[in-house]
């Protein structure tokens, strides 16, 4: 990864000498430890996908603090074995303190995208201490015996750390596989970008804006087309898409737009939107009491939300007031000082009243007797729960999800294919989950999946997919009997029926329960078909629910036969970096349950793939083939 593999230990901005050829006195070497130490217990907090790495290393450094401290009182002369163990730690430390500020400010998404090279990094650190830790002159420097037990447990700690292999956020990565994937922009994939943003913490415009800070930063560090930075950008941009963000230039724009025609007026803060920052035309009040402009606070509620962008509480309801007083403030200082306010046509204080009224009226006409009626309402309602946010609220709340799934048993297959579209698209809200499954939809939808039309039956698996986004509608659909009709629409479904069913039944696979079904309804042929038919395009898929499955007994059972074996070998030799990734992941957790499976690879040749990966592959596959080989090392001594 360029530029974040062996750390350069010059100074760097950190204001830390690091020429240790001809070492200063052990006074200054000590006391840049200790500040060292002081300045990374100031950082606060970090990035969730490595906050518990970061807070572990901090600690690390901190337990260390009374060996600098000991050898700081030593009254003797500190020969050069100690002078060295103190450079060796400072060096150490300086790695650690660059890898703590990179989690500390550092883009979240590329902190998730390169995850395994970020992990390296943080094994990197572990080794470099461990090195340091090893050259301690403890009788030559009077340590303690206290202190002394202390570095050496911390010394098994970290060659523990050095030999293990951390587990894969595989949730993560198939969110993110999908997320950018340029072939399935379907409404579905809003659910997974709004869990994304959940776990990556960039769901308001604050926390976007500081995001697109840290890319640029980035970007200047990495250069435009550097590893990465577009999917980085790509990612950024749909996540403001989300919540109606304006999508600027990360590259070349600043993250604020120009607040003012004329650079000598400074506009009074109180005046500013505090989504847009931009100089307010139409201010109104949410419940929360806060106040935005009209156009922004709408955009935000049309994403999905139900909360205020500045105070983050849920609000009661979505109403806004116009702020009539700030409105006057504004327009006399605009007066005052010769400003001319943007000109912004604003219709949308009459706007909400008609769709509302419509909603209403068409949840009503779900239920009538006149099948034509109906028919018109359903697709209706389709088209208005897949155009925003808004609309899927405004039809749950007025009753439409029992209609809907009332629809689910009618034998008209349009019917159906209408209602299970508009369930499918309501589940994006995830309110409308839960009350999708409470009103009795997933035993429906799985009727429908297992006899409706072409597109009834894809988008059945869909909306199952997005349902069971929530834990508790993954064993609803398992105990369902919903994982056999995934299974069959797996195996001779179309190429878009295929990918719903491997998304939903990766989704559901995440329960341990719904593994053992899976593998009961017959998941493996259909799983292997998708790895020998390259043109579905579909490997990265597969390899990934097997992944789950083979931390199964039963799957690694079924899963684990010679044919199976030769496959993945065949991956890991000539498959793309993605699939040879997976399939040395794959293997190694079949191997490391079953030794047989390990000696089975090496009779088909793996040894040297391996060897080649763990040179030349991703950060995350040279640590698996690295695995592996030692894996292999011991079974061989067996």
């Amino acid at each position: 990864m360029g530029g974040e593999g062996e750390e350069n230990l010059g100074g760097g901005g950190d204001g830390f000498e690091s020429n240790e050829s001809s070492p200063r006195g052990e006074t200054d070497l000590i006391q840049e430890i200790t500040s060292l130490v002081e300045s990374v217990a100031q950082l606060g907090d970090y990035r969730r996908s490595h906050r518990k790495d970061c807070f572990g290393l901090v600690r690390r450094m901190k337990l260390l603090l009374p060996l600098v401290e000991e050898i700081r009182d030593f009254s003797g002369p500190i020969g050069s074995k100690g002078i060295t163990c103190l450079c060796n730690l400072k060096k150490a430390f300086i790695m650690a303190k660059r890898l703590l500020k990179v989690c500390n400010e550092g883009s979240k998404i590329h902190l998730s995208v390169e995850s395994e090279a970020i992990m390296m990094r943080f094994r990197a650190v572990n080794e470099r201490l461990c090195h340091a830790l090893e050259s301690v002159p403890f009788d030559e420097l009077g340590i303690s015996d206290e202190v002394k037990e202390q570095v050496e447990l911390m010394r098994v700690h970290l060659r523990r750390a050095k030999g293990r292999t951390d587990t894969q956020d595989i949730e993560l990565a198939m969110d993110m596989m999908v997320v950018l994937s340029k072939e399935d922009d379907r409404n579905a994939d809003i659910a997974i970008l709004e869990r994304l943003a959940k776990k990556l913490d960039l769901h308001t415009v604050d926390d976007l804006n500081n995001e697109t800070l840290a890319i640029r930063n980035l970007v200047k560090e990495r250069g435009p087309n550097g590893d990465n930075v577009e999917q980085i950008i790509d990612l950024l941009n749909k996540f403001k898409q989300v919540i109606g963000m304006e999508i600027t230039d990360v590259l070349h724009n600043p993250v604020i737009p120009k607040l003012q025609k004329c650079a000598s007026v400074v506009i009074p803060h109180e005046f500013l939107c505090p989504i847009t920052l931009e100089i307010m035309t139409d201010p109104v009040i949410v419940a929360s009491g806060q106040t935005y402009e009209r156009e922004s606070i709408q955009k935000w509620f049309h994403s999905n939300h139900r909360t205020c962008p500045k105070t983050r509480q849920t609000l009661a309801h979505l109403s806004v007031a116009p702020n009539f007083a700030l409105k006057n403030l504004i327009l006399q200082w605009c007066e005052e000082n010769k400003f001319f306010l943007p000109n912004k046509n604003n219709n949308a204080s009459s706007e909400n009243s008609g769709p509302a009224e419509d909603i209403y009226s068409l949840v009503n006409d779900l239920s009538s007797n006149h099948l034509e009626l109906q028919r018109k309402a359903v697709r209706k309602i389709r088209m208005l729960s897949k155009e925003n946010p808004e609309n899927r609220i405004l039809i749950a709340t007025n009753g439409g999800i029992r209609p809907l799934v009332r629809i689910l048993s009618y034998p008209d297959s349009k019917l159906q294919e209408h209602a299970v579209t508009a369930l499918l698209n309501l589940s994006i809200d995830e309110t409308n989950k839960r009350y999708i499954a409470d009103e009795g939809a997933i035993p429906a939808i799985i009727e429908v999946l297992q006899n409706g039309s072409t597109e009834a039956r894809e988008n059945s698996a869909a909306a199952l997919f997005s349902l069971s986004m929530l834990d508790d509608n993954k064993i609803a659909v398992g105990l369902s009997n919903g994982i056999p009709p995934l299974v069959f629409l797996l195996k001779h479904g179309t190429v878009r029926g295929k990918k719903d069913a491997a998304t939903a039944l990766f989704n559901l696979s995440l329960n341990h329960s719904n593994k053992g079904r899976a593998i009961d309804a017959g998941i493996i042929p259909p799983l292997l078909q998708l790895l020998n038919d390259k043109n579905l395009g579909m490997v990265d898929e597969a390899l990934s629910i097997f992944l789950l499955l083979v931390s199964h007994p039963e799957g690694r059972s079924a899963i684990g036969q010679l044919s199976f074996i030769e496959i993945l070998v065949e991956f890991i030799k000539d498959g793309t970096s993605k699939n040879k990734e997976c399939a040395t992941s794959v293997l190694l957790e079949l191997g490391s349950n079953n030794s047989s499976f390990i000696l089975a690879a090496l009779q088909f040749g793996v040894y040297e793939h391996l060897v080649e990966l763990k040179n030349s592959g991703t950060n995350r596959a040279q640590r698996k083939a690295n695995a592996l080989l030692q894996l292999m090392t011991k079974t061989e001594q067996i």
